[in-house]
């Protein structure tokens, strides 16, 4: 990493009492780190030891001594620490620990080039490093962190980056704003699982913690708990009761926590009488042992029920900053439980302790509430019934593959709600009901209108997780759609969905569209609304993770035909001839009438050949029947075609119901205007010829015209050509062995296009959701442009005359001037009114 890229840094050191220990480490960290000394500031907080360590530490250059005046306890004393760090980058190093040269470098480096990681745990080894230490955290479902593989030898097999709950506050590195924004260690615990506290907080939020092997620390562990801590270490262990309590209460959601808080506080009891070797039974009424003087309690059997006590002292104050985690939350605990590791681990092996947890569990149905299902909302403007058109069928199959893995909920704001029976709840609601079901989800997927019907979505501190299915370009339909408006209507209508869709680009945290081209064109609006900070490409180069392709799915099921709608269900169709299906509604954006001609040029050498326009009645009563669809009867009746080779369903044909039409047709056609809006669309009536094996005869400009004309799943044709749109007809209906290899190919490649391969983008995020990276709380530049100062900011105002003078003269320079003047009159009535 370059020198001048690295952000100033903080470390900071608790001492209590153990001066020989933190001269130690103070020194290793003046001599050894390899780190700028300009961008590396040393900070030690001594907790009131009164045995002289702040006088030795004082004498240590470099390092800037901060002096408590109580005992603050490692939260406590970091947070101090943290109150006089001037580093964008902070780092907790046990006074007991030592650096390795690359310690630092190596968590900067992740902390600079994955901005979505808050926080760097180190890898730690005992001191002569031969022992881990440190290399990956766990957490029980009663709230005790531990470190997983500590004390097993270090054999090289932990050393790959990965995610973690927690880093340990022995060496650990972490945003400055993001430790700031998240109030700190949480100084009630004094000291043990503050740490496991802050990473979980941090995940909570939306925030990744990244283990790394190559920043590495030795430590001597607990060498300064050794001066306060009894023989039996009663005091260590009364606080990591207590505080694994008041983690679990803070951090759980209301639903886990209503199980999962008593099943912990009963365990924390048999914990304690198990670990004193207590007799459980000796106030039992039966008992008559003549045994009525003092009970003798062991220091450790008290240790645990001296910590439910306080726990329960701790509540009110632990209450408000619960309701503080809950809001902020963007993660569930089903989020967190692969972080967790081995969340049911009873992690103490004490035969009645073991046999108290298995029937906790059992009794409270643990095991269910920690592997809890993940809610998603899906939310469509479309009606959902047997008869649907594409944004209901891409909604209904977005629920139908997530509910394999996620409790899942489809939603319809349309007045037609009348589903068929699926694996998952499909409700309709008005828009002022929404509410209820996104307060309830963890993930909400809106498509169309959906989010500007929801207001808490859009208010700037909106924590949910939301994903925006940008796969219909309106603003584009619009602008053909609309033709026919008086022309003024038309632009604000345009203004208006490009006002929809930019709220969903500025506010969503992953969006999915149809093809690489419309990625390319939503890439470009995301880039002009400002969403594609440094940050996200530095997450992500490739942009993926942000924004990602989810086309139109196919049935993995084949379709099967159990009646023939059109060869001897029309009238005027019979077995023998030959039809071409127009497979879904017709639209402004579409070309029929060219179809319509070349049916009548086709007719005349080929009598036997009929087109078939699938629906015309669009299934949502909100969407009006567009122009064309009256020009396309018209032309058909003056070519004396209708009724003879050209035939319109006047309704629209059941969703389950479509593959008896498909399978009883010989191609599919779809025809449409060379114009931006074809450029970017995605035809999904083609997707459904796929599905039936059926030739394809599309004009060209669209992906589907690419992708037929690659893949040689039919013929391409200019737009608008009469001619040579009936030639390929003709084609892919009279050549056999043409249509046959057609047929072929088209089987090869419909398998990418089901739903289950389709979605798989979305699959992914939903199995690991989180805010996109320019939404996470707290974020900020690790580096800073330096202030210029009295003498800078007089260069660059001269620099600035000179350009104005030479770019415009005197009159360029006024009017710049006044601009400054007035933008300074703006901020200082604006900070006048924040005050």
């Amino acid at each position: 990493m370059v020198e001048g890229a690295l952000p100033t840094l903080s470390v900071i050191l608790v001492n209590y009492r153990g001066a020989d220990d933190t001269l130690t480490c103070l020194r290793a960290l003046r001599r050894d780190l390899d780190y700028p000394a300009d961008r590396l500031q040393v900070i030690c907080v001594d907790n009131a030891s009164g045995d002289g360590s702040a006088e030795k530490i004082r004498a240590v250059d470099g390092v800037e001594l901060v002096e408590a005046p109580d005992n603050l306890g490692f939260a406590g004393g970091c947070n101090l620490g943290v109150e006089h760090a001037r580093g964008t980058v902070l780092a907790f190093l046990n006074n007991d620990a030592r650096p390795d040269p690359q310690w630092a470098r190596a968590a900067v480096k992740v902390l600079t080039e994955q901005p979505d990681v808050a926080a760097v745990a180190s890898k730690v080894l005992d001191w002569d490093g031969a022992n881990i230490d440190f290399v990956d955290a766990g957490l029980t479902w009663f709230g005790m962190g531990y470190k997983r593989h500590a004390g097993q030898p270090d054999d090289g097999s932990h050393d790959d980056p990965r995610d973690v709950l927690f880093a340990t506050g022995a060496a650990m590195f972490v945003r400055a704003g993001v430790y700031r924004e998240l109030g700190g260690f949480d100084e009630r615990f004094f000291m043990f699982y503050e740490d496991v506290d802050l990473g979980w907080r941090l995940n909570l939020r939306g925030w990744r913690v990244r283990y790394e092997p190559t920043s590495l620390a030795y430590h001597r562990h607990h060498a300064s708990m050794s001066e306060v801590d009894t023989e039996d270490q009663s005091r260590e262990l009364y606080l990591l009761e207590r505080n694994a309590l008041a983690a679990l209460y803070k951090n759980l959601s209301d639903e886990t926590l209503a199980k999962a808080l008593p099943g912990a506080l009963a365990l924390s009891v048999r914990r304690a009488t198990a670990r004193g070797d207590v007799d459980p039974t000796q106030l039992e009424i039966t008992r008559r042992d003549g045994a009525e003087g003092p009970v003798s309690i062991p220091r450790t059997t008290l240790a645990g029920i001296l910590a439910i006590d306080q726990f329960v002292e701790m509540l009110p104050s632990l209450a408000a900053s619960r309701a503080v985690e809950q809001a902020a939350r963007v993660r569930s605990d089903a989020d967190l439980v692969p972080l967790m590791r081995k969340a049911m681990e009873p992690a103490y092996p004490l035969p009645r302790y073991l046999a108290a947890h298995e029937a906790i569990v059992e009794a409270l149905g643990l095991e269910q509430v920690f592997g809890a299902r993940r809610k998603i909302l899906v939310i469509t403007g479309d009606a959902i019934s047997e008869r649907m058109a594409g944004p209901a069928i891409r909604a209904w199959n977005m629920a139908d593959v997530l509910v394999a893995e996620h409790e899942v909920r489809l939603v319809t704001v349309n007045p037609v709600c009348a589903p068929a029976d699926a694996a998952f709840p499909v409700l309709r609601a008005k828009p002022r009901e929404l509410e209820p079901h996104v307060a309830w989800a963890d993930v909400v997927i809106v498509q169309g209108h959906a989010l500007e019907l929801i207001s808490s979505l859009k208010r700037p501190g909106s924590k949910k997780i939301v994903v925006c299915d940008v796969y219909d370009p309106m603003h584009l339909e619009l602008l053909e759609q609309g033709k026919d408006e008086i022309a003024e209507k038309r632009e604000l209508d345009l203004v208006g969905v490009t006002k929809v869709l930019n709220t969903q680009l500025e506010r969503g945290d992953f969006f999915i569209c149809a093809s690489e081209r419309q990625r390319h064109f939503w890439l470009g609006h995301l880039m002009s609304l400002g969403r594609l900070t440094p940050a996200l490409y530095d997450g992500d180069p490739t942009l993926r993770s942000v924004l990602d392709v989810v086309p139109f799915g196919l049935p993995g099921k084949p379709p099967q035909q159990s009646r023939n709608p059109i060869k001897g269900g029309i009238p005027g169709i019979g077995d023998g001839d030959k039809v071409v299906l127009w497979a879904g509604g017709v639209y402004s954006w579409f070309d029929p009438l060219t179809l319509v001609s070349a049916m009548g040029v086709l007719a005349r050498r080929r009598p036997e050949v009929r087109l078939v326009f699938l629906g015309m009645k669009h299934p949502n009563p909100e969407v009006p029947e567009m122009d064309i669809g009256a020009q396309v009867r018209a032309l058909s009746g003056r070519l004396d075609l209708t009724g003879r080779h050209v035939f319109f369903n006047e309704t629209w044909v059941p969703y389950e119901q479509r593959q008896d039409w498909l399978l009883d047709a010989d191609c599919g056609v779809t025809t449409h205007y060379e114009h931006v809006e074809t450029t970017f669309a995605f035809r999904t009536r083609v997707l459904d010829y796929l599905w039936a094996g059926l030739p394809i005869v599309t004009t060209d400009g669209d992906s589907f015209a690419e992708l037929v004309r690659a893949e040689g799943l039919g013929v391409v044709v200019p737009a608008e050509n009469a001619d040579a749109l009936a030639d390929a007809m003709e084609r892919v209906l009279y050549d056999v062995d043409f249509a046959q290899g057609c047929q072929d190919r088209i089987a090869a490649v419909r398998e990418r296009f089901t739903w289950e391969n389709a979605l798989a983008p979305l699959t992914a995020f939903c199995r690991d959701p989180r805010p996109a990276t320019d939404r996470l709380p707290g974020a900020e530049p690790l580096v800073r442009k330096p202030a210029l100062g009295a003498a800078g900011t007089v260069r660059r105002d001269l620099a600035l005359v000179r350009e104005y003078l030479d770019g415009g003269g005197p009159t360029e320079l006024a009017k710049r001037a006044a601009g400054r003047v007035r933008r300074l009159a703006r901020e200082k009535l604006r900070g006048g009114r924040d005050v």
